[in-house]
């Protein structure tokens, strides 16, 4: 098993652009198999989770190829609506691939997918919602047998604003004669963002980024070369690591209206934080100030994915801070591996109190989870010593060669063949 060996110290500094969002390229990758020629993704992130969202579409017909501007998927070829079991359990964006390939084939099979666990994170609102556009879903032995038929145009309210639902409705209804709306919708960034991608095929959706989506069923979409927006949780990682080590840190390629939540919570804790256009820049002070609470809630409020790279600086900041996650129920997990390394943490429920303390150790950890392994590797930037961090190839579900981004800062991180 890989691993990161990470020693501490180090301030970081420099300048780094940001690349394409792992949440906004996967539903773009689904979305694809919608159009009847194949589409390129500009700048499409070589991340674990874009490989095995390839090989999913690849088991379909879809096959995929890597090229100087990025990644072009032949959804066109679309054959088949069963989904490989294997590789739909190893990344959870593989549901995103339900709504489209109904649009498509009027039909699917798919298994619950997998991915971090962080929490229980059903599919209750993606089926009830495509339940409201006519489809016909049974269960059997975990495999979901999904007819779309009789699919047709309809009001879809979510009781909760979830993302996927939200994005596989949209999906589901592009090529579905008639008006759907969908309301209690996820205001989300890379909603907006999937969005402008259906429109550059031929859709005509709006209202993405308001709490009331419509989709004007369209009879055929093409491709599309398209450039997803920026990643504003891997934005918000190398921000905090230029903040857990008293850093500075200029970020371009950004677009800091989407990120309001986490520049407010690093201010409070002392970073001189500067928006520009398409840039932003952050300078941290010698030791952070712990901020008073910190609540996780759907777009606009602070994003659940930016939970634990918080949670990791709030363990070295002075004071005392609580952080609390309304997303999900099992994301505190990292709390026992900062522990391993001197922080004070203490779990109760779905609230985190954080005692910051005066260092950090080095330490053997384990990533549980993808932010929760990149948080460790923050924790280890700060730390006395080196740390050893396995189960990194969680991390490279959504950062791309993350050691060679902060090595470029001025940190030391090695990536290690093996870590008992």
């Amino acid at each position: 098993m890989e691993g990161f060996a990470v020693r501490g110290g180090e301030r970081i500094q420099g300048e780094m652009t940001i690349g394409a969002a792992k949440n906004a390229v996967l539903p773009i990758m689904a979305a694809s198999v919608l159009a009847d020629s194949p589409s390129l993704i500009a700048g499409c992130p070589r991340i674990a989770d874009v490989e095995s969202m390839r090989g999913i579409l690849g088991c379909l017909g879809c096959p995929s190829e890597w090229n100087e501007s990025g990644l072009t998927v032949s959804g066109d070829h679309l054959a088949r609506g069963e989904m490989p079991e294997q590789l739909s359990k190893r990344v959870r964006s593989s549901i995103f691939l339900l709504g489209p390939i109904l649009g498509r084939l009027r039909r699917a099979e798919v298994v619950y997918p997998g991915g971090c666990e962080i929490g229980l994170r059903p599919i209750d609102l993606h089926l009830s919602g495509l339940r409201r556009m006519g489809v016909v879903i049974e269960e059997r032995e975990g495999v979901l047998r999904c007819d779309g038929g009789n699919m047709h145009a309809a009001d879809v309210h979510l009781d909760y604003p979830s993302v996927g639902a939200t994005e596989n409705v949209m999906m589901a209804a592009v090529l579905t004669p008639g008006r759907t709306t969908i309301s209690n919708a996820a205001r989300e960034p890379e909603i907006g963002d999937l969005q402008s991608y259906i429109n550059a095929m031929g859709g005509h959706v709006r209202g993405a980024g308001s709490p009331l989506i419509e989709i004007e069923g369209v009879r055929r979409l093409h491709g599309a070369s398209y450039t997803p927006m920026f990643d504003r949780i891997a934005a918000g990682t190398y921000l905090c690591a230029a903040a857990i080590t008293g850093g500075e840190i200029l970020l371009s390629g950004v677009q800091p209206c989407h990120m309001t939540a986490v520049m407010e919570k690093l201010r409070e804790m002392g970073c001189a934080v500067t928006e520009e256009e398409n840039r932003l820049s952050l300078r941290a002070p010698r030791r952070l100030k712990a901020f008073d609470t910190l609540q996780t809630q759907p777009h606009p409020g602070f994003p659940t994915d930016m939970q634990s790279p918080m949670l990791a600086l709030a363990s070295v900041a002075e004071g005392c801070g609580v952080v609390v996650e309304n997303v999900f129920e099992n994301r505190f997990a990292l709390a026992g591996e900062l522990s391993r390394m001197g922080a004070n943490i203490r779990v109760s429920g779905r609230a985190a109190v954080i005692q910051g303390v005066d260092g950090l150790h080095g330490a053997r950890v384990q990533a549980r989870d993808l932010r929760g392994g990149a948080a460790l590797v923050l924790a280890g930037l700060a730390a006395r010593g080196e740390t050893l961090i396995s189960g990194v190839e969680l991390i490279d579900r959504g950062y791309e060669r993350m050691e060679d981004a902060l090595c470029a800062l001025g940190a030391h991180v090695r990536r290690v063949p093996r870590i008992e």
